[in-house]
Parts: C-alpha cells; sequence; structure tokens
C-alpha cells in the first residue's frame, strides 16, 4: 500500500517535496521509485532508488530532482527544485517486489 503526498502548484522555478509511504509487506521492496503522467502522455520514468540506496534519474531532471529514502520511515522522497511547466503531471509512486506496485497518484502543475 503506498500513499503520496506533497503535490500541487507552484510557478515556473518553484520547488515541491513529494513523499510517499509504503505499508504491507515492506521487507520485500527491492526498489522504489517516482514516475509521472501528463495528460496524453504515456507514464514515464522520473526516478528510482534501490534499497541500497542506488539511485537512477531520467534525463530530463538529472540535476534539478533527488530522490532519497527513509528506512525507518518507510518513506521515499522526490525534491523537486527548478520546477518547470513540463513538468506538469501526476506523479505516481512505485515499490517493486516480485510485482510493480503503485500508488494512486499526485498533481504537480507548474505555470508559466
Amino acid at each position: 500500500h503506498l500513499v503520496e503526498s506533497g503535490g500541487g502548484s507552484v510557478q515556473t522555478g518553484g520547488s515541491l517535496r513529494l513523499s510517499c509511504v509504503a505499508s504491507g509487506s515492506i521487507s520485500s521492496i527491492s526498489v522504489m521509485g517516482w514516475y509521472r503522467q501528463a495528460p496524453g502522455k504515456q507514464r514515464e520514468l522520473v526516478a528510482t532508488i534501490t534499497r541500497g540506496d542506488t539511485t537512477n534519474y531520467a534525463d530530463s531532471v538529472k540535476g534539478r530532482f533527488t530522490i532519497s529514502g527513509d528506512n525507518a520511515k518507510n518513506t521515499v522522497y522526490l525534491q523537486m527544485n527548478s520546477l518547470k511547466p513540463e513538468d506538469t503531471a501526476i506523479y505516481y509512486c512505485s515499490a517493486d517486489t516480485v510485482f510493480r506496485w503503485w500508488g494512486l497518484g499526485t498533481q504537480v502543475t507548474v505555470s508559466s
């Protein structure tokens, strides 16, 4: 079970921090991540983090977004800085076990 929070509306250049709290079979999660889906587009990878804290980012967000995790709180964060209108999307948290689990998403809107 994944619950996202922290979405909202900001202007270009602003910042937001998304949070995702995981519950259930936490110990079997190997990778957590953030994906996003803009209207009329396919869902795309934003960033992932492994249990060993190895991170991976989409080229479009490198240098602007930072993914991090707090194992004690079963939470993964996405710090988003220097936001652009093209970052507008629904952001989904994911957790990989033998399946990929998804949260319900949180809306991020960046206005110019």
